[in-house]
């Protein structure tokens, strides 16, 4: 009896511990989700040069763990190939918008590598400048003073030491801050990146959480559009397959979901499964479109820039360098996408199947890849050389490898430990293959 009276003790003592310790942390955010708060500003966010608006989703994500509403981050597609002074007043109208949208008098601007120079030059004009409440420069030239016609808008000039696509440097009047370790991508996507940021909008206040908070409900939705160019591919029919993530393979022939996309090539949204790997067929409007699959790591929480990349006709200039890309149903094609930063040989490891990708020849630091293009050249033999004219443009790489379709098998491919597995899909019945790892 003695024995039982000091275990229902020991017990007891352990509930009000327990509780004590939950009612301390029930109200905070590092441990609960917490609503967002709709007093914060609408954030605006500008891609670099052959991007889109996804290079922004891992620091949406955070906006959005730490209190930032969903319907107030908006992200600004451009056709970086196009004059960027023509982009002025097209920014300009689109932040005119998100401010009638959202109620709001000011917008927090953000511009990335190209879109930083967009983003610099929009706040030149006062009329616009005095509807930026903070602006953020990312991996940017560096500039000759502040944002602003005499510098009135609070700068953030964020660059990093090893970004070798962009040699940064301090802009003055600016909260110049310098990385180091992060390639040209991650000084918009790393946690060192937001950690900054937020530092620099809340006056030296630390996030709540630096990282991304996982979600039990996962709301997706995105964009059609096309490659380098960004033009919305209307009327696109995309289908949701879940997968079996050791195969590639769909969990049923049957669509889970299907969208077809509006206007501005948006699609969504749609509640996935936490952590499933997922399938994204994208078939566009016109008989001349190439089909795209993609698959992707499983979702973690919700992101409304998950964008589904189409090849852009033949007659553009991104379109005659993907023209190489065959279209056969004796061979795949498959491209390689790490959203959130570059492939660096000697700090990072891609694979695809038995082949290394991270290679000096492919991945140096200096061309900062981030797509790799995998292909045969036409003789049905992996040289593992060069393909296409990827390698005279920065971001992009090909490589001549030969995947047979026959008989039906899994490509795997592994980055930095993490691994998607894909089927050997034909090219040309099937679609072009993009994997990504976000």
């Amino acid at each position: 009896m003695k024995s039982l009276t000091i275990k229902s003790t020991m017990l007891f003592v352990l509930l009000c511990f327990t509780f004590s310790i939950y009612s301390c942390k029930k109200n905070d955010p590092v441990f609960f989700e917490l609503p967002c708060d709709t007093s914060l500003l609408p954030v605006v966010m500008v891609h670099g040069f052959l991007a889109s608006g996804d290079t922004y989703a891992s620091h949406l994500m955070r906006l959005s763990t730490n209190r930032f509403c969903d319907e107030k981050l908006f992200a600004y597609d451009w056709n970086t190939l196009d004059n960027a002074t023509a982009q002025e007043p097209l920014l300009d109208a689109f932040i005119d918008q998100v401010l009638a949208e959202t109620g709001a008098s000011q917008v927090i601007l953000m511009g990335h590598s190209a879109g930083s120079s967009l983003g610099y030059n929009y706040l030149s004009e006062a009329t616009r400048a005095a509807k930026v409440w903070k602006y953020v420069h990312l991996a940017g030239n560096p500039q000759s003073g502040g944002a602003g016609p005499n510098g009135e808008v609070p700068m953030l000039n964020l660059w990093s030491e090893d970004d070798t696509a962009v040699i940064g440097g301090e802009t003055p009047g600016a909260t110049n801050v310098k990385l180091t370790g992060e390639d040209h991508y991650e000084v918009a996507t790393s946690d060192a990146s937001f950690a900054a940021i937020y530092d620099f909008l809340f006056d030296g206040k630390a996030p709540i959480r630096n990282t991304i908070r996982p979600q039990e409900r996962i709301i997706i939705s995105g964009k059609a559009l096309s490659l380098g160019e960004n033009v919305p591919n209307a009327g696109a029919t995309i289908s949701i397959f879940a997968v079996d993530a050791a195969t590639g393979e769909r969990m049923k022939e049957t669509p889970d979901y299907e969208f077809t996309s509006d206007a501005n090539g948006h699609w969504g949204p749609y509640e996935v499964t936490k952590g499933q790997t997922y399938e994204f067929k994208v078939v566009g409007a016109n008989a001349a479109d190439r089909t795209v699959v993609y698959y992707r790591e499983g979702f973690q929480r919700s992101n409304s820039l998950v964008y589904l990349r189409t090849l852009p006709p033949p007659t553009s200039l991104a379109g005659i360098l993907l023209s190489g890309v065959p279209e056969s149903d004796d061979e795949s094609a498959v491209t390689i996408f790490t959203s959130s930063q570059a492939v660096v040989a000697g700090r990072d490891e891609l694979t695809i199947n038995d082949t290394v990708l991270s290679t000096p020849q492919f991945a140096s630091a200096d061309q900062t890849t981030i797509a790799f293009f995998l292909y045969d050249d036409g003789d049905g033999v992996s040289s593992g050389g060069p393909v296409g004219l990827f390698g005279s443009f920065p971001f992009l790489n090909g490589v001549d490898l030969f995947f047979p379709t026959t008989p039906r098998e899994t490509i795997t491919l592994k980055f930095n430990g993490r691994s998607l597995n894909v089927p050997n899909l034909k090219s040309e019945s099937d679609g072009v293959i993009v994997a990504v790892f976000d």
